[in-house]
């Protein structure tokens, strides 16, 4: 579905992201994992249109969309959850997640994915007419997830969906991530949990200062010496 291919991304003219390649299929669930300044989230930019690669290019359904604007690949069918929610803290929980369907015509699917959102994520069809300002950080980041799903993604891209949560809420977090896998949605995920990460995915990628260095099944990753000595502390 997805291929990344010999990407560089610069900012302010040094490259961040050096020729980096990845793959996802459809139905998968694919992690992208590595310390902090790796590039994982710039990749995902890369991927959703807020930042443009100098060099390589990005197919998505055998379509280059290595240019195309955030608005047109979200067209396409690819939904980037950021690390920083981005809800609009004014409107309602139920106004934001209307929003996140901008690009549906159809009131019917429109109103099944509301239930679908509210069904993934109760504490949301609890707090629909709360503003999303007031929500908790875990309520905030399942608004972000649920916008995210509105509109029928084909490939839906999680950046650090647990990040500052605290444990319990980690944990549902990552449940919430297995369901939406279970029910076949493709997913891309950066997650900083790394064994809880690559216990989920089919597949994983290692960023190391911008680079590839090392990829494989989850199961593989999981037992890799680098995984195990540099997140796992084994």
């Amino acid at each position: 579905m997805l291929k990344v291919s010999e990407i560089e991304v610069r900012y302010s003219g040094v490259p961040v992201i050096h020729n980096v390649s990845l793959e996802v299929n459809r139905g998968e669930l694919v992690s992208v994992v590595g310390a902090n300044g790796a590039g994982k989230s710039t990749l995902l930019k890369a991927i959703a249109g807020a930042l443009h690669p100098s060099k390589g290019f990005i197919q998505f359904e055998n379509q280059e969309i290595t240019h195309l604007s955030t608005a047109d690949i979200v067209r396409h069918g690819i939904t980037y959850v950021p690390e920083a929610r981005l809800i609009f803290g004014p409107l309602t929980v139920h106004e934001n997640l209307e929003l996140g369907a901008y690009v549906l015509d159809d009131e019917g699917a429109v109103k099944k994915n509301l239930e679908y959102v509210y069904q993934l994520f109760p504490r949301l069809a609890e707090r629909r007419l709360q503003q999303g300002g007031t929500l908790s950080g875990g309520e905030q980041q399942m608004l972000a997830i649920g916008r995210g799903l509105m509109s029928n993604p084909k490939l839906l891209m999680l950046d650090e969906p647990s990040l500052g949560l605290m444990p319990k809420l980690v944990d549902e977090m990552l449940e919430a991530v297995a369901k939406l896998k279970g029910a076949g949605k493709t997913i891309l995920l950066v997650e900083q949990n790394v064994r809880e990460a690559l216990e989920l995915s089919d597949r994983g990628y290692v960023l190391q200062t911008g680079r590839t260095i090392h990829q494989g099944t989850g199961k593989e990753l999981l037992t890799a010496e680098i995984i195990k000595k540099a997140f796992l502390g084994l």
